[in-house]
């Protein structure tokens, strides 16, 4: 990547960083935040089945469950894993 700065981008950053990217992509839609997340979903259930064994289906579940029900204890998650890095 063409980062100058001398910190690496933490994974949710460079995520977060490709959704953007994506929704300049598809413009003015009217669902382009929906049409770009949708692609980022597909790749990441495609890399979770490929590589989060036998029991991935239960990992998506469970985040799933917390995105629909707890939507600020995923936001916690998110943050606590962008400070862990930082930190770290």
């Amino acid at each position: 990547m063409g980062s100058s700065s001398s910190r690496r981008s933490s994974p949710t950053e460079r995520a977060n960083a490709l959704y953007l990217d994506l929704c300049s992509h598809y413009e003015g839609g009217d669902d382009k935040e929906v049409r770009a997340a949708s692609k980022m979903l597909m790749v990441a259930l495609a890399r979770l089945r490929e590589h989060g064994g036998a029991n991935w289906d239960v990992t998506l579940d469970a985040y799933v469950k917390v995105a629909k029900n707890r939507p600020e204890k995923l936001d916690r998650i998110l943050q606590k894993c962008n400070r862990e890095r930082k930190s770290g």
